[in-house]
């Protein structure tokens, strides 16, 4: 009891540090970071007065009608079918498209392109290498007990405090923070995947479909680009996770994560590597599928009541808070028999001609539904409090690479469509 509290204290800490940071760091670097954008419009502007030199009169003045009237729409909020301005992207790229000659119209949308593809998303995925390796290093002593409880369940009881203080006075408190290294390389590189690839497969899905039909599938769209983001994910996590796991169970098989990668690749090569991958994907691609489905129904829950325009940043980061800790319950729930199973495969070699589908058949049938949900408690409080704080900082970390937000999927889309059809 002593230590499930001392847990959710932690968690209040390190997402009471999170919003200081947002406070009192970032917000002078936002400001920082509208007056470099103001230098940005200038620029823009620059350029389009150089382009504007190389047309007729008649073009210049039809390219100021436009202009202004992309001017007059935005300030139309009061209008009721429309849910948002166009960005001062959307007005360049408008007058670009329409007034600009087609050889230079195709080098800015090469250009365009390039930035969105590379630079754009690396800073996705750069924010979401930060927020899941910081977030797992934290919790990897509740990592540690989960896992020593899902492995000798006999030995260590399901109490989080009582497993706790049994492998503090067997082994020291040191033994608490076993597999850190692993845990904080492993989960830079899915996250990078995990956030950086489900911003992009999402922006794919809506280029593809289209706003309106992306918008009314939007809950296909959360489900297949998570997934899809996960898996590659998972890909790269996979040897990571599976020292980790070996040094969580066996303590002595090395005396540090790199000797113990290297130990394991070269006692039992790639397939002792990537022995946990069929499990991993079993237990993840659930498991961020759930998250990011709950997530973003539970932001669009929370914005339909209340306003994001009139909220403070510090309002929003609550809110991504709250998000994130209802979509880590949700997951912890979806994911818990595949966690179970991977600790399980990756505790000892495989026996003699047993394959990867054999061993998780063997392992299901000898675990059974209850023993699929062995350690829930340890994993619920780590997860829940792990997702909330991620999804808490990352829309300020990513701001703080330069990253804009991704593309929003909601019903406001349809119905700002149809209208413009009505009154076309």
């Amino acid at each position: 009891m002593k230590l499930t509290r001392a847990i959710s204290l932690t968690n209040f800490f390190v997402a009471s540090s999170a919003l200081g940071f947002q406070v009192f760091v970032l917000y002078p670097w936002h400001k920082e970071l509208d007056a470099e954008f103001e230098k940005l419009k200038t620029e823009h502007l620059k350029v389009l007065n150089r382009a504007g030199d190389s047309l007729s009169e008649q073009q210049q003045k039809a390219m100021a009608e436009e202009l202004n009237e992309l001017k007059n729409k935005s300030s139309r909020s009061s209008f009721p079918f429309v849910n948002r301005a166009p960005n001062p992207s959307e007005a360049i790229s408008a007058a670009k498209d329409k007034f600009l000659p087609t050889k230079d119209k195709l080098m800015a949308t090469a250009t365009s392109e390039n930035l969105t593809s590379v630079s754009l998303y690396a800073r996705y995925a750069l924010a979401g290498a930060f927020c899941c390796s910081f977030t797992h290093a934290v919790l990897t002593p509740v990592d540690v007990v989960k896992t020593r409880i899902q492995l000798d369940p006999i030995t260590y009881s399901s109490s989080l405090s009582k497993s706790a203080r049994y492998i503090v006075s067997a082994e020291g408190p040191g033994a608490l923070l076993t597999g850190l290294g692993p845990t904080i390389a492993g989960y830079c590189l899915q996250g990078a995947f995990k956030f950086g690839g489900y911003e992009y497969f999402k922006a794919r899905a809506v280029d593809y479909l289209g706003q309106s039909t992306a918008s009314n599938h939007r809950n296909a769209v959360y489900l297949g680009s998570a997934a899809a983001a996960e898996f590659l994910g998972d890909i790269a996590l996979c040897p990571f996770e599976s020292v980790r796991i070996r040094l969580v169970s066996q303590p002595s098989y090395a005396t540090d994560s790199v000797s113990a990668l290297a130990k394991l690749a070269r006692e039992e090569g790639i397939g002792g590597l990537y022995s946990g991958l069929s499990p991993i994907l079993l237990k993840q691609i659930p498991y961020t599928m759930a998250t990011f489905l709950v997530y973003e129904k539970a932001i669009q829950t929370a914005y339909s009541v209340i306003d994001k325009r009139e909220l403070p940043s510090i309002g929003v980061t609550g809110i991504n808070l709250g998000a994130g800790l209802i979509a880590g319950l949700a997951a912890a729930v979806v994911s818990q028999p595949a966690d179970t199973m991977l600790s399980k495969i990756n505790k000892e070699k495989a026996g003699s001609g047993e394959g990867t589908t054999r061993r998780l058949f063997r392992i299901a049938s000898e675990l059974g539904l209850r023993g699929a949900y062995t350690g829930m408690q340890a994993r619920a409080v780590m997860v829940s409090g792990m997702t909330a704080v991620q999804f808490g900082i990352y829309g300020d970390i990513k701001k703080l690479f330069g990253a804009t937000d991704g593309v929003e999927l909601s019903q406001s889309h349809v119905v700002e469509e149809d209208s413009e059809r009505e009154y076309a």
